[in-house]
C-alpha cells in the first residue's frame, strides 16, 4: 500500500530522529537487531535506559577517530568501542567529539570488539554522518528488535534494504525555475532540484541563454555560508563564487551550480569544529580526520546530474580541483577546457591554500 513508508522515507525519518536524540532499531537479514543513538545527541537518561537492555554497548567509531584515539579498528573501516560499566555520558562522547582532545588526550586504554559482524554498526555511521552530525554512535543488541521497535515507537531500518541508499545519490528532480536578475548579468535565471531522500536542495544559476550545443561554462560551487555570506577570509569560497560569476557574466553566458554540501560535505556545525581544531594547530584534513571524516565527503555527481537535467553534455570548467574534472568525465559530461580560478588568498587562508595543493591535489 503506497501509505506505507518506503526505505528512502524510513531513512529520512531515521535521520530526523537521530539529529533529535532519539534512536532508531537496525536490522539485519538473519533477525539480529541493534539499538542505535547518534553519540552527539544521546541524553543521560536515555544512556542509563539503554544500560537497562542487556547487552553489551559499544561507540561506533570510524577508521579516521580510531587512528586518533589509538583505538583498534578490527572491523577496518570502524571500530567499536566497549563502553565501561561506570563511563558517564561525557566519556562517551569524548570518545566521538575531539574538542578536548589536547586537554585530554588519553582516553582508555580503549577496548575494541572483533566478534561479530559490524555491519549494522556500518550502517548507523552512516546514518548519523549523513544526518550532519558526528560519525559516531552508541550500539546495544536487543532481542526481537521487531517487537521492540514497534512496542517503543521507533523507526525500524533493515539493512539489506537500506545499504544501497546509503551509498548511491538520490535522484534530484526539478522544482521550479525563474527569471533573476543580477548584478552581474540581468539575464539570470534561478533552477531549484530537491532530491527524493528529503536533503537539502540544490541549485543552478543560468547566466544569460548558454548553447546546449555547446561547451558551457560552468563552476560547481560547495556551499559555504562563513565563505559566501560572512565574508570568511579562512578560505577562498567567497571570491571564488563571486570570481565565477563574474566571468560568466563578462562572457555573456555560464551555469553555476550551488551545491548544499557545507564544509566539504560534513555540514556547518561540523565545519566550525574543524575550524576549532585549526585553531589548535591542525590543518583542514587532519581536522577532518580527528573528527572522524575523510579528506572530502561531497558527492560531486550530484553537479552531473543537474547540468544533463538542464540539457548540458560538455563544460568549460572553472575550477582548480582535478577530482572535480575526473567526476565529470565519469560521468558523462565532457570537459573541454580547465578555466582556473585563482582568487581570494589572504593572510588567514594562506595555510589553508597550501594544503589542499599538497593533500587534496588542487591546482593552485
Amino acid at each position: 500500500m503506497s501509505l506505507v513508508p518506503n526505505i528512502t522515507e524510513l531513512l529520512a525519518r531515521a535521520r530526523a530522529d537521530l539529529r533529535m536524540g532519539v534512536p532508531v532499531v537496525l536490522t539485519d537479514e538473519l533477525g539480529f537487531g541493534v539499538l542505535a543513538f547518534a553519540t552527539e545527541t544521546l541524553s543521560p537518561q536515555r544512556l542509563a535506559d539503554l544500560r537497562t537492555l542487556g547487552g553489551e554497548p559499544v561507540v561506533a567509531i570510524t577508521m579516521r577517530r580510531a587512528e586518533t584515539l589509538k583505538a583498534r579498528a578490527y572491523d577496518g573501516d570502524l571500530a567499536r568501542v566497549m563502553i565501561p560499566a561506570d563511563a558517564e555520558l561525557s566519556w562517551v562522547q569524548a570518545v566521538a567529539d575531539p574538542s578536548d582532545d589536547l586537554n585530554a588526550p588519553m582516553k582508555g586504554p580503549l577496548m575494541t570488539q572483533r566478534q561479530g559482524s559490524a555491519n549494522l554498526h556500518r550502517i548507523a555511521i552512516a546514518l548519523a554522518k549523513s544526518a550532519q552530525l558526528l560519525p559516531a554512535t552508541v550500539v546495544v543488541p536487543i532481542d526481537e528488535s521487531h517487537e521492540f521497535a514497534a512496542t517503543h515507537a521507533l523507526t525500524r531500518i533493515d539493512h539489506a534494504r537500506a545499504a544501497p541508499h546509503l551509498t548511491d545519490r538520490s535522484a534530484l528532480h526539478p522544482v521550479v525555475a525563474a527569471r533573476l536578475p543580477m548584478e552581474v548579468s540581468e539575464a539570470g535565471r534561478l533552477h531549484v532540484f530537491r532530491p527524493e531522500d528529503g536533503g537539502e536542495e540544490h541549485y543552478a544559476v543560468e547566466i544569460g541563454r548558454p548553447d546546449r550545443d555547446k561547451p558551457v561554462l560552468a563552476r560547481l560551487h560547495s556551499a559555504c555560508f562563513t565563505g559566501d555570506l560572512m565574508g570568511s577570509l579562512k578560505c577562498d569560497c567567497g571570491p571564488q563564487l563571486r570570481g565565477a560569476l563574474t566571468q560568466m557574466g563578462a562572457e555573456g553566458a555560464g551555469v553555476l551550480l550551488y551545491l548544499n554540501q557545507e564544509g566539504r560535505g560534513i555540514g556547518l556545525a561540523n565545519k566550525m569544529r574543524a575550524y576549532f581544531l585549526q585553531d589548535q594547530g591542525f590543518d583542514t584534513v587532519e581536522a577532518n580526520h580527528r573528527l572522524g571524516f575523510e579528506d572530502d565527503e561531497r558527492d560531486f555527481r550530484l553537479g552531473s546530474d543537474i547540468l544533463k537535467s538542464l540539457g548540458f553534455s560538455s563544460v568549460r570548467l572553472l575550477t582548480n580541483n582535478p577530482a572535480k574534472i575526473a567526476m565529470m568525465e565519469r560521468t558523462g559530461i565532457a570537459v573541454t577546457e580547465r578555466v582556473p580560478l585563482k582568487v581570494g588568498e589572504t593572510d588567514f587562508n594562506r595555510s589553508y591554500l597550501a594544503t589542499k595543493a599538497a593533500k587534496s591535489g588542487h591546482l593552485l
